[in-house]
């Protein structure tokens, strides 16, 4: 079995940040220069600041503890410059270790957004797709005002989903791990595909 369902730290099982069982992730309205997002638990309470450096070649996101950036918890960096299949490996920042990685199914995603989920030794363990085919070529050909939803699987187990809100000008998503009652995915690296996710969906819009 992938080391990706085995080993989880003991942050991922803790009721403190990244023990929340739902999250909601809103991208910040006024932001000329790269990309930034609050990330809220259940209770409202920000869990997480979330800022992409601008005017990198290679995509670089950070997650902090709150918007002062004092603390920082994960990077998410792309590997290569200017690749429509990228992957971007996510580290823990405090402990310097590596989560996992995220590749976007380039050609596929040219019609249904589909991301790789990705272990430490690079082994594809699951996926995260958009809902469906139908709904995707909607919001590509049609409008974009259709919501996106997602869901991610470790093998043919649901470990995530996520649902974009109806709202044309604040990007609101509904991250939600409930079904993944056994924590098989180490939530670090669900938060990080969801707030990954939401940067290069919104700079396509």
């Amino acid at each position: 079995m992938s080391s990706a369902l085995q080993t989880r730290s003991p942050s991922t099982l803790a009721p403190g940040r990244f023990g929340q069982t739902r999250y909601m992730i809103r991208r910040q309205f006024f932001k000329l220069f790269g990309g930034a997002f609050h990330i809220y638990d259940e209770a409202g309470n920000l869990a997480f600041y979330s800022k992409m450096k601008a005017f990198k070649l290679k995509e670089d996101l950070r997650i902090y503890g709150d918007e002062d950036m004092r603390e920082e918890l994960l990077t998410i960096k792309a590997r290569g410059i200017l690749d429509f299949g990228m992957t971007y490996d996510v580290t823990d920042a405090v402990s310097g270790e590596r989560v996992g990685a995220l590749r976007r199914k380039g050609l596929r995603s040219l019609l249904r957004d589909q991301w790789l989920v990705l272990d430490t030794n690079d082994q594809e363990v699951g996926k995260i797709e958009e809902d469906s085919i139908m709904l995707a070529l909607v919001r590509r050909l049609l409008t974009n005002l259709v919501p996106q939803s997602f869901s991610g699987t470790l093998g043919t187990t649901q470990v995530l989903a996520f649902h974009q809100r109806f709202n044309p000008f604040i990007q609101k998503i509904d991250l939600d791990f409930s079904m993944d009652d056994r924590h098989a995915l180490d939530r670090r690296l669900g938060i990080a595909a969801a707030v990954l996710m939401c940067a290069i969906e919104g700079r396509q819009q």
